[in-house]
């Protein structure tokens, strides 16, 4: 069974519901229904009856493109996600300075070569990558009443020597930060994947080797199995029904579309915002529906679909389109 989060008037995460005490509050005004980043919520319009809560934990299965997250009690599954990483920042950022050095090298008026800046710093596609896992982690602490996080620890090799072991790896360097800040949330715990496996062994649970399938067995069996470890409760699966999350990428503003526009005309390309519109933002059409703000071009925006992320047409009007909610990412639900 699907549960429906619960937070009250000074949106504070109380315990879950189900779906059909939550459409009993909806009719009765009791509870104002909303979205959270496509997670279906109530809003509790009175003082609840009860604000008790029990321990909740939201487990971590990081991986290099897809990534497990499941929140569970010890009596209830409350949600299975799985994302997809952030995986384009270190192209961007290769293309970014090759085109850098191209102008540089141009007989055209330029500022001066500046220090590299990125010394010393966790690279931008680490930061990304961790930044993308802690955003979903406080979207879920904002919904429900989590106390514990479990997330699988992953360890890059070292070798010998001072110089290289000082800052050995970014991926050290990154999950370190994603710790700190998940402790700024609430307890954590780590495990080391050999533990995993042994907890997926005592359930009877197998792993796909599919890495990219949309299935609990991806990705989500882990998140669980580490999540019915912290809480308990559990010998088997309860809820194997998978929330897919994928990143909008939105591209960043560019002096020019990587070379020079016919005649020397920059054309507008990249930023966040789409003729008043924030892009990535919920919208409704007459025609086209449910869907999300794309790019603009000529006084008139792109609709995508808010599912898939296909593009539905290139000229709508703003003055049609109906704003719903801002948003940063697309959902859609995987049934087991």
């Amino acid at each position: 069974m699907q549960y429906v989060a619960v937070v009250d008037t000074n949106q504070k995460p109380l315990m879950p519901t189900t779906p059909a005490r939550a459409r009993r509050w909806v009719r009765s005004g009791k509870a104002t229904p909303f979205f959270k980043k496509g997670v279906f919520c109530v809003r509790l319009n009175q003082q609840p009856s009860d604000s008790q809560t029990q321990p909740i934990v939201v487990a971590v299965d990081p991986g290099s493109k897809r990534e497990g997250f499941t929140v569970k009690s010890e009596l209830h599954t409350y949600l299975n996600v799985e994302s997809h990483a952030v995986d384009w920042v270190k192209d961007a950022v290769v293309t970014r300075s090759m085109m850098r050095r191209g102008r540089r090298n141009r007989n055209t008026p330029c500022r001066q070569n500046r220090c590299n800046r990125s010394i010393g710093r966790m690279p931008p596609s680490t930061k990304a990558r961790w930044q993308w896992k802690l955003r979903i982690a406080v979207v879920l602490a904002k919904i429900f009443p989590v106390t514990h996080f479990r997330v699988e620890d992953i360890k890059a090799h070292t070798r010998g020597g001072r110089r290289w072991n000082k800052s050995f790896s970014p991926l050290q360097v990154g999950k370190k930060w994603f710790y700190d800040e998940l402790r700024k949330l609430g307890l954590l715990r780590t495990n080391t994947g050999w533990e995993t496996k042994e907890l997926r062994d005592q359930h009877g649970l197998k792993k796909s080797k599919n890495k990219l399938s949309e299935d609990f067995s991806a990705h989500c069996v882990d998140s669980w199995v580490m999540a019915n470890d912290e809480v308990g409760g559990h010998t088997k699966p309860d809820n194997t029904d998978v929330l897919v999350i994928e990143p909008i990428r939105l591209h960043r503003r560019q002096l020019h579309r990587l070379q020079f526009s016919e005649g020397h005309v920059r054309k507008p390309y990249g930023g966040t915002r789409s003729e008043g519109f924030s892009r990535g933002s919920l919208v409704r059409h007459p025609k086209f529906g449910f869907c999300y703000v794309g790019g603009a071009t000529k006084g008139c925006i792109s609709l995508h679909d808010a599912s898939t992320g296909k593009r539905l047409t290139q000229s709508a009007k703003p003055v049609e389109t109906k704003f719903l909610s801002f948003n940063t990412w697309r959902v859609r639900s995987s049934a087991a």
